[in-house]
């Protein structure tokens, strides 16, 4: 089984890997070779590598490419961890405790709908164009998705086993580490990659308004210079921090969750 499992990975990496090979040479054809797309819509190749190397050493927007994503990877680690720290007890105590759900849902119902963004103006008002303003955001973001799937966990658990954990005695501390928690960790985990990607999503928007570092400023700052391929600079790196991220969580996940070791998409 652990052969055909590692076999299945190394066809999907594999397939994975040529996927990305035919869209740059795709993306080759188009602009360098025929000319189909014009590049001041869409940059070749060879200008985004030029723009690549421009940042890493000469430096753009305030700072060089790893200034600008470390930066951007601080500001997600921290709202993303604040969300998950206080959205996945919330969810728990929402899921198992009716009288919890029925004093923290309506509050709950009533903030849920609000998109992310809009808490930018208000975050800028509380805390400035300073980073705790971006964290607010991110943390807005990342909560949702946490506290839903988290309560959701808890709820799926079947209800022999809540039974038996209430016959035998199971309260407090070991109810949420020996029942709550190995029960709702499969949906806790699913909520974990949303917020991830909520975190990441609007990180990108909260950058684009006031921030001195990071790819969302860097975006902005290129969309005012018109310069195309340092916005595919941005982008790509965007995308490789999103996908490394949610490859440690990947790992994270099977770690804590070993019995489905394999099965859990990357």
């Amino acid at each position: 089984m652990v052969g055909l499992t590692q076999r299945k990975n190394h066809r999907r990496s594999v397939v994975g890997i040529a996927t990305i090979v035919l869209l740059l040479i795709i993306w080759y054809l188009a602009t360098t070779v025929t000319g189909w797309i014009n590049p001041s819509r869409f940059p070749r190749p060879d200008e985004v590598l030029s723009a690549f190397t421009f940042i890493q050493t000469e430096g753009y927007g305030n700072g060089k490419l790893h200034q600008h994503v470390l930066h951007s990877l601080k500001l997600v680690a921290m709202g993303f961890a604040v969300a998950v720290g206080v959205g996945v007890p919330l969810g728990l105590l929402m899921g198992y405790s009716r009288r919890a759900e029925a004093l923290i849902n309506p509050a709950f119902l009533l903030l849920r709908p609000i998109p992310p963004l809009a808490w930018i103006p208000l975050a800028i008002v509380w805390l400035g164009l300073e980073d705790g303003s971006k964290i607010l955001v991110i943390f807005v973001a990342a909560f949702v998705p946490s506290v839903i799937n988290s309560y959701t966990g808890v709820r799926n658990i079947e209800t022999p086993v809540m039974e038996a954990a209430s016959m035998l005695g199971i309260k407090g501390w070991r109810m949420v580490t020996e029942v709550l928690l190995p029960g709702a960790m499969p949906m806790i985990f699913t909520g974990l990659r949303l917020s991830l990607q909520a975190s990441w999503t609007t990180l990108v928007a909260a950058e684009l308004i006031g921030a001195l570092y990071g790819l969302g400023s860097i975006l902005n700052q290129a969309a005012q210079d018109i310069f195309p391929a340092m916005i595919l600079v941005a982008m790509a790196f965007v995308g490789i921090c999103g996908a490394s991220t949610t490859w440690l969580l990947g790992v994270l996940e099977n770690h804590a969750m070993p019995w489905r070791k394999g099965r859990v998409a990357t």
